[in-house]
């Protein structure tokens, strides 16, 4: 294909893919650090006339937001890294069809392992189940940096996230919402399971948020996934992406953000 069609369409996904992304995060961002600490003020009244008008018109830009961001996402792989050469090592005797082939699977894979894990008696321990999710996201990590390049592992990590965002959203989350929408309008109480799986995928969502957007960017900084640990780099700033959500959860339910 011609060099400079491939130019404007990789710009064309690349500008889609940022706006989405914004769309969806912000969106992210609104519904766990603003409205969250907003809902405990209303009363049955004000929820049965705010959430119908209010939640269905966030979650249309939110779902789509992450639809859209996941597809532009996966061709951008594919421009890039599958057919651009930096998917493999120059030494490889892997060819970048094969390791496209398992760097998808990787991302199908992910989301299966951690839907089920979730849904185990693991998910009333939130401790243990986070620390089981990094230590298999760990084990991942180290399984790709054998296969792909230093460069493409953080990019596979980052899919994986992102992979697991999106299917929460539109398999977990917005069916679970609408429901609960539903009730709310009736005059009913919504069903408190599906509040407590929307919540909680909704939470975990934005606890991989704050990495993703970091291992999105890598490209630009060779020194850290060019090293010889890279994969463990990787992780480790999935953790320090994990502690810095946390205390954006913290701020969040202080006084400050409410000071006028």
């Amino acid at each position: 294909m011609n060099e400079s069609v491939m130019t404007g369409i990789n710009l064309a996904f690349r500008w889609l893919h940022v706006v989405a992304g914004v769309m969806w995060i912000g969106h992210l961002y609104f519904f766990n650090f603003v409205n969250a600490q907003l809902a405990k003020t209303y009363d049955a009244d004000s929820k049965k006339k705010v959430i119908p008008e209010l939640m269905p018109r966030a979650l249309y830009w939110f779902r789509w937001g992450a639809a859209w961001t996941w597809i532009s996402g996966i061709v951008l792989f594919g421009l890039v890294y599958s057919m651009g050469g930096t998917l493999v090592p120059a030494e490889s005797q892997m060819t970048p069809g094969m390791a496209t082939a398992l760097s998808l699977a990787a991302l199908a894979v992910g989301f299966l392992v951690y839907d089920l894990l979730w849904k185990s008696p693991i998910k009333s321990n939130q401790v243990a189940g986070t620390v089981v999710s990094l230590a298999l996201l760990t084990v991942t990590a180290w399984g790709l940096s054998t296969i792909l390049s230093t460069r493409a592992v953080f990019i596979v990590i980052g899919a994986i996230l992102g992979t697991i965002m999106a299917s929460n959203v539109w398999m977990r989350i917005w069916p679970s919402q609408r429901k609960i929408i539903a009730a709310i309008k009736a005059g009913q109480a919504p069903d408190a399971a599906l509040v407590g799986l929307a919540g909680m995928r909704s939470k975990h969502n934005t606890y991989m948020s704050v990495p993703l957007i970091l291992l999105m960017v890598s490209n630009h900084y060779p020194t850290v996934y060019g090293s010889d640990y890279g994969w463990l780099c990787a992780i480790g700033l999935v953790i320090v992406g994990f502690l810095v959500t946390m205390w954006l959860y913290a701020k969040s339910g202080s006084a400050a953000p409410g000071q006028f």
